[in-house]
Parts: C-alpha cells; structure tokens; sequence
C-alpha cells in the first residue's frame, strides 16, 4: 500500500516463519499507434510462472464410414442407390428441422449475452470507448461439447452435453450444468432479474407468490446459504414473470412470461448482509486500518507467509487475483485464509482452502480477467470484525466521484522489499477507462475487464503485496461495494500510474457461474 504523504509510515513486515519471495511484474509490453509502451505490473509474483492455454477440447461425432459392397446383379445396384439416395434426402431433411427448431435460439442466446457483458451495441465500454483488450468467443453451445463463451466473462469449460441443450430452461443437460448458469442477476436497487428459455431475455419476477422459501431457493442456486432480505418494488415493465407453483427446481423453471404484474410488484432480494462497516472514522490518505474497518479483507498465506491479499463476499467464498496462483502456487491444500485480521502479528482462525478457481481466459501477459475464487474448507464465522462485502449490480456505475478506497498488507513503498505487517488502507479515485487509455498514462492496455483508481499525480495506491485485494465503493445505502481486484500497476504511487485493478461488473457472470458450481 502506498501512500507518499505519510511521513511515519509502519514498521517493515518481518513474519514470524518465512514466507515465499514478494511479488514483482514481468515486463508486459502494449502497442499503441504504432508506438511501444512498456509498463512493469508490481503486482504480480516474482518470476510468474506461464501457463498454457487452456484447451476447450470438443466431441466429435465420428459418422461410420459406408462400406462397399458388391453385387453380380443389376436390380441390387439399383436398391442400393436407391436406399442411399433415401438416407442422404432423410439426413436434410433432419438437418432442415432441427435449424429450424434450435437455430433461432441459438443465435437469440448469443446475441442476448453480448448484451449482458460490459459493451454496448457498438461494441465499446461503458465508458464510451471502444477497447481493444476484449476477447472474441471461440465456440458455442453446439452438439455434445457445450462450451458457454458467447460472452468473454461467461464459463469456458470443455464438458459433455446434450444434443438439444437449451439454456436457461431449468433443465441441466450439461454435466457441469454450465447451461443453467447466468440465468440470474441482479439489477439496481437488488432487483431480481431471470432469463428463461421461453423468452430469452432478463427480465424482472412479479413479487405476488413470492415467500421466504422461493427466496431462500433462488439465493442456494447462487451459492450463497439462505435469503437475508426479501422486498418489493413498484414496476410498469410491459413484459415480466410470474411465478409457478413452487417445486424443488431452479428459478428459471418455475417462472412464465407475463404481460404484466397484476399489483404492479417486482422482488427485490439480498441474499448475504453485506458492506457494513463497524467504523466509520478514518483518516484520509494512506492510514493503518483499525479493527473491523475493512471487515471483508483478508489474507492468503502460502506455507506460512502473507503472499496475496482477499476479499469475502460469502460464508464459502473469497475472491483474489489469478496471477497469485500459479504454477508451484496453485495447490489449494498450502494456502490459509485469515480474516478479521489487522496485524500480520495477531493472526485470527485460519481457514483452509478446498478450491482454487482460476479464470480460464487469464491472460498473463495482459493481466486480462485477472480473477480467481476460492471455496473455503468450512464456513467462515461473521462478527463485528469479519463481514463480506457487496457484489455490485450487473449495472452498477462507479463515478469518479464515489467515496473509494483500497487495502492491503502490501509494501509502503515502490520497491520495498518487505510488507507492512499492519493492514494499510487509502482513498483513491475511480479514474475513467478513456484516461487511464491515454499514451501517456496506459497507452490502450486497459480492457473491458480492469478497472483504474488511484492518483493521477501520484501518492494514493496500492502496492506489492496487496494483489488481491479489495476495491470498495460506498453507495448511497451506506454499503460498501466491491468495485474491483488488485491487479497491477506500474510502479507504485508514480504520477500517471494508478493502479489498475479486475473489474468486477464485468465479471460478476463469471462469479456467479462459479458460486453456483461449486455451491455448498
């Protein structure tokens, strides 16, 4: 964490047991008007260890290969033709049927997921500008491979599915059921929204029929425990759904599509209480944390030592960074997680980890969707000190002019070669995407998927060390929101260079997919 005004900053980190080495950047190189910029990530491991691709492998139907026969007779040579001119005209016809019946769908599921990712029609962020970071999809939903990447944060996994998926119809087909996830989020204000196949698009849940169990039901497919909130909201939406008797199957099952809502009602749901902070005193500029400030940090230990920071967003679940796990740091049985804890001397309960979750289109030499999730071994206790914090709506905006901060038990200082062994915390800025793109700030290396915060005059940012960790916005309901991931950054508090972090909006389809896989 640094923070270049602070004159008495902590004392430097010295762990009780040794720890692996601090984390440095490779060199990551970006092209912009023909002119190379070079930038060198902090944030990322010393000597990061490069992966391979993941591999989308597909099934492929091997059609048995038509062996010839003989015959001495005329009249069999004509059966034979004729047969096979019968089987060739009764395959087109199949094929005409089922692009009539699936093909319309298909295509309607690719073109609604586009819109679910963070562009917009012209193909450009919500910031007004067209990135050139953002990853094309490589392969639908077809056949026995169902391969869910129509939009770049969805689930891009290889697993078997079934000829005639439909997605969003409350049927898994698939083994993963990669073809029922994404068919929930929330809107502004919490407002439950579902995709069905009947309709194909997101749209509100008329609240009469709607009951504590319905609610708990839908935030379980999420894989969150149980509803913490249930509420209505007034809606003159022209299309929405209603609910069907309720049975033990996912939301999207148990909804039609209506004209209307007959009291003009929609559900509003929180599944976690979230974003509440215990202390509403802090100092601005770079400052040592106090307890329960930032109830939802944590720390990731690898045998023994501080190497990433965290954030909790569930009783099961911790978000971070993807660069922190790889290669020899990527077995989940080595790593600890700490929570309610603000001195790396005072160490709370420890909590063991079952899974690692990286996101399959980390791209490390771009530091593109740099995200991972972390399933707990059991779940985690809250109390004043220990709180998740907010998963933003799918449109949330985080303006430049929010109350921002960022935290972490990162170095103080660019190059510092030990951690704080205090949790830091600063304010910084949410600076806007065509800025942070300038020659002269990121020369274009930010995507769709990052996020920039900091000062563009240098002195507020995180640092080495704090990857990982949480960018929180506080709303207007006085909750804290996760804006975005510790990623990377050029140096650490330099003029021009803030820092940039994983963007969570625009990975919230990836989260979501990922919770309700693993569910507890």
């Amino acid at each position: 964490m640094a923070e270049n005004d602070t004159k008495d900053p902590p004392p430097p980190y010295s762990s009780l047991e040794p720890q692996p080495p601090l984390m440095t950047y490779d060199q990551v190189v970006h092209e912009s008007h023909g002119t190379t910029h070079k930038t060198v990530p902090y944030y990322v491991p010393r000597d990061p260890t490069k992966v391979a691709a993941v591999i989308v492998t597909q099934e492929t139907v091997l059609h048995a290969s038509s062996k010839k026969r003989q015959s001495s007779g005329r009249s069999t040579k004509c059966l034979i033709g004729w047969a096979i001119v019968l089987l060739v005209l009764a395959a087109i016809g199949l094929a005409i049927w089922l692009g009539v019946r699936y093909g319309p769908r298909v295509q309607s599921d690719s073109e609604s997921n586009d819109h679910e990712s963070g562009t917009n029609d012209s193909g450009t962020n919500d910031s007004g500008e067209n990135d050139s970071g953002e990853n094309e999809s490589d392969s639908d939903c077809k056949g026995k491979s169902c391969n869910d990447d129509n939009n770049k944060n969805h689930i891009k996994t290889s697993e078997t599915c079934s000829n005639f998926t439909v997605p969003c119809d409350g049927i898994e087909d698939c083994q993963q059921a990669s073809d029922e996830t994404n068919c929930v989020r929330f809107s502004q204000g919490g407002v439950l929204q579902v995709r069905t196949a009947q309709d194909e698009q997101f749209l509100p849940v008329c609240y009469p029929g709607m009951d504590k169990g319905y609610a708990d039901q839908i935030c379980v497919q999420l894989g969150f425990r149980r509803a913490y909130a249930l509420g209505l909201v007034e809606t003159k939406t022209s299309t929405v759904l209603s609910l069907k008797p309720r049975e033990d199957k996912l939301i999207q099952g148990l909804v039609s599509v209506s004209s209307s809502c007959s009291d003009e009602k929609a559900v509003v749901l929180e599944c976690t209480d979230c974003g509440q902070q215990q202390l509403s005193s802090r100092i601005i500029g770079g400052s040592v944390s106090n307890d329960g400030q930032w109830p939802w940090q944590v720390s990731l230990h690898f045998n023994s030592g501080h190497v990433c920071g965290g954030v909790l967003i569930s009783p099961d679940f911790v978000l971070s960074a993807a660069h922190c796990f790889q290669k020899s740091l990527a077995n989940s049985g080595s790593w600890r997680v700490y929570a309610g804890s603000v001195s790396q001397n005072t160490l709370q309960t420890a909590y063991s980890v079952t899974k690692i979750i990286v996101h399959e289109s980390y791209n490390d030499e771009k530091n593109d969707n740099d995200i991972a999730l972390l399933k707990l071994s059991n779940p985690v206790a809250f109390s004043d000190k220990v709180q998740p914090v907010c998963l933003p709506t799918f449109d949330q905006n985080f303006s430049k002019d929010l109350d921002c901060w960022t935290s972490g038990f990162g170095t103080i200082e660019d190059g510092g070669a030990s951690a704080s062994k205090k949790l830091m915390s600063v304010s910084v800025n949410i600076i806007d995407t065509p800025v942070c793109n300038k020659s002269s700030v990121y020369g274009g290396a930010i995507s769709n998927n990052m996020i920039c915060a900091g000062d563009l005059n240098g002195g507020r940012d995180s640092c080495q060390g704090d990857s990982g960790g949480p960018l929180v916005c506080k709303a207007v309901n006085n909750r804290w929101y996760l804006a975005g991931i510790t990623s990377w950054g050029d140096g650490c508090g330099k003029k021009l260079k803030p820092g940039v972090y994983s963007r969570v909006t625009s990975l919230l389809p990836w989260i979501y997919s990922k919770m309700q896989q693993e569910k507890p």
